[in-house]
């Protein structure tokens, strides 16, 4: 059983893809793949410097996070060339994973830019996680420390909330409590498992 797991910035992704992982799911997180794929050593990385030079390295060799989002950010060629090195090395490495799950299990891969990148139909159900925009500005600026204008950049910089939910199977709100949400999510995994023998 392959699913795909998304949801806008400070939606509340993080917790559910938690939650899933503690009911059994084998979870594949595409944001720590993307890290281990251009760790030091990584062709990945080598393709970055390749690509933009090594300015975007720091001083132990590894890439600059911040350096890199600076050349990226607002410049969709560029951003387009960053992801055209990554998200290949990301689905290889995430095929690799679920290859060595066990037999039966519900495998989540947790995609923050699964809408953005057309992967939703490659899925056997799509989990959204969901909340009203004006919620994630708040959560954004009250516990990252973004203000206002920056918080409304992420979302801008994302699939709407209406293009998201077009492609959700499931859609988890989360604008309740940590045990609605545990007791939401808990339903919905229950369904992915009595699913598994359907497909």
């Amino acid at each position: 059983m392959r699913v795909g797991l998304t949801g806008g910035v400070a939606s509340g992704k993080s917790t559910v893809s938690a939650i899933l992982a503690d009911l059994g799911a084998v979870v594949i997180d595409a944001d720590l793949l993307a890290r281990e794929v251009v760790a030091p050593g990584t062709e990945g990385l080598s393709a970055i410097v390749d690509a933009f030079g090594a300015q975007v390295l720091s001083a132990d060799g590894a890439l600059d996070r911040p350096a890199m989002g600076a050349i990226v950010f607002g410049d969709e060629q560029q951003r387009r060339v960053l992801e055209g090195i990554i998200h290949p090395r990301v689905r290889a490495r995430a095929a690799e994973l679920e290859r060595e799950a066990p037999p039966g299990a519900v495998v989540v891969h947790d995609i923050p830019l699964l809408t953005e990148t057309g992967q939703a139909g490659s899925f056997d159900a799509v989990l959204v996680v969901d909340v009203p925009e004006e919620t994630q500005l708040q959560r954004m600026v009250s516990l990252r420390g973004l203000t206002r204008e920056e918080a409304l950049g992420r979302l801008a910089a994302q699939a709407s909330r209406e293009d998201r939910l077009a492609i959700a199977t499931h859609v988890i709100d989360n604008t309740g409590s940590l045990e609605d949400l545990r007791r939401r999510v808990s339903t919905v995994y229950d369904d992915l498992v009595g699913g598994r023998s359907t497909l």
